[in-house]
């Protein structure tokens, strides 16, 4: 099969970054962008609901937009429709902003088949764990029920399942005897942060290949 190449352009990657509440990542994502030298910048914010993560970025002067999913009422032909458009919707609203790069930043809403059509193989988002273990919305949880000894995050490109997509990094996190749901998902978020914001800057200074199932992320550097 053909490589799906991915090259960054010259001037630096233009990354829309999608948030649901506090924005931690996108945050650290704009504090790496300030150096120039990160080869990245962001270009809007986004959301599905009116959140802090907005307020900060619009407060720094970012382009913001809110774009929220109405209620599911109805029969499900008609939630399916709604949800439909609402992917369709939210595509055009990204697509404005000619991003090279879209990062869900702990975005709450699973994407449909118009916005990954549209932005398919480019689409970043995190998981709480070292996928595919642990897939899902309660992955540390699951770690401890498991008694796993290594746990940790993972960057991966969406795909249409849920947290199937190729893998771009990941980074270990181990459990202590000690560790809660809480204090395990704290430390993990820390690390979470850190390689998101490696993996981001890698992939839009060097650009990235996408072969099958692996993602091959290059250092060219930048011509400034």
């Amino acid at each position: 099969m053909t490589d799906d190449v991915r090259q960054s352009p010259l001037a630096p990657a233009r990354l829309v970054v999608l948030v649901s509440g506090e924005g931690s990542n996108m945050r650290a994502l704009a504090g790496a962008a300030a150096d120039p030298g990160f080869g990245a910048q962001i270009v809007a914010v986004g959301a599905d609901r009116p959140c802090a993560g907005i307020d900060w970025a619009a407060g720094r002067g970012t382009p913001v937009f809110v774009h929220p999913l109405a209620p599911a009422a109805g029969a499900p032909s008609d939630r399916k429709a709604v949800r439909a458009q609402w992917d369709r919707e939210l595509a055009e609203r990204v697509a404005a902003f000619d991003p090279d790069l879209v990062v869900c930043a702990g975005f709450l809403k699973l994407l449909g088949p118009a916005f990954l059509g549209r932005f398919g193989g480019r689409i970043l988002n995190t998981h709480n764990s070292l996928l595919p273990a642990f897939p899902g919305t309660h992955a540390p949880a699951d770690a401890l029920a498991a008694g796993v000894r290594i746990t940790g995050a993972t960057v991966f490109l969406v795909d249409s399942g849920t947290d199937t997509g190729a893998i771009t990094a990941q980074v270990a996190v181990p459990v202590a005897d000690e560790d809660t749901v809480g204090s395990l998902l704290e430390r993990i978020k820390a690390a979470e942060r850190a390689q998101l914001v490696d993996i981001v800057g890698r992939m839009a200074r060097g650009g990235w290949t996408l072969r099958g199932r692996r993602v091959v992320v290059g250092d060219r550097g930048r011509v400034s």
